[in-house]
């Protein structure tokens, strides 16, 4: 069945099953490979996307769900989104990135935090960031480049 999806601002329309994955239609139907498949149980957050800016787990996400509202992916975050540009910096900046598969579902979780709250506490990014997990465990160095990206006091965690 047809669908007409709005992915990173443009109308995109795929023939799939209702019940297809979000994941699947981004990586296989639109090419879009930036987004990850983790443990396709919601559990993991490497395929987190926002959906209408709600970080969302496209693994457990049917395409029939998704309507008219609006996707975006780790290759379209950072369109006319300063918060999006600052994560990425920050995370840059503080090497956070190890073997790089958990990073974009952190990144899409992150600027959602920081989007709906520019100074996040401790409490809050560990609320925000818990159900992402990071295999080489780059946690402290996650919470520093959020904390960075919000302009917060940070401690460089690069020899962690």
């Amino acid at each position: 069945m047809p669908y007409t999806i709005q992915v990173n601002g443009e109308k995109r329309t795929v023939d799939v099953e209702a019940d297809t994955p979000l994941l699947w239609v981004l990586r296989d139907e639109l090419e879009l490979k930036g987004t990850k498949f983790g443990c396709g149980m919601a559990l993991c957050g490497a395929c987190t996307v926002h959906l209408d800016g709600v970080p969302t787990r496209a693994c457990i996400t049917p395409i029939a769900a998704v309507a008219d509202r609006a996707v975006t992916t780790i290759e379209g975050v950072d369109r006319g989104s300063e918060v999006a540009r600052r994560v990425k910096a920050a995370w840059l900046t503080l090497d956070v990135i190890q073997c790089g598969y958990c990073q974009a579902g952190q990144v899409m979780a992150a600027t959602a935090l920081l989007t709906r709250n520019p100074r996040p506490t401790d409490a809050d990014i560990d609320e925000a960031m818990g159900g992402n997990l990071c295999r080489c465990a780059t946690y402290a160095r996650i919470r520093a480049a959020i904390k960075l990206a919000a302009g917060l006091p940070t401690t460089d965690t690069r020899g962690v």
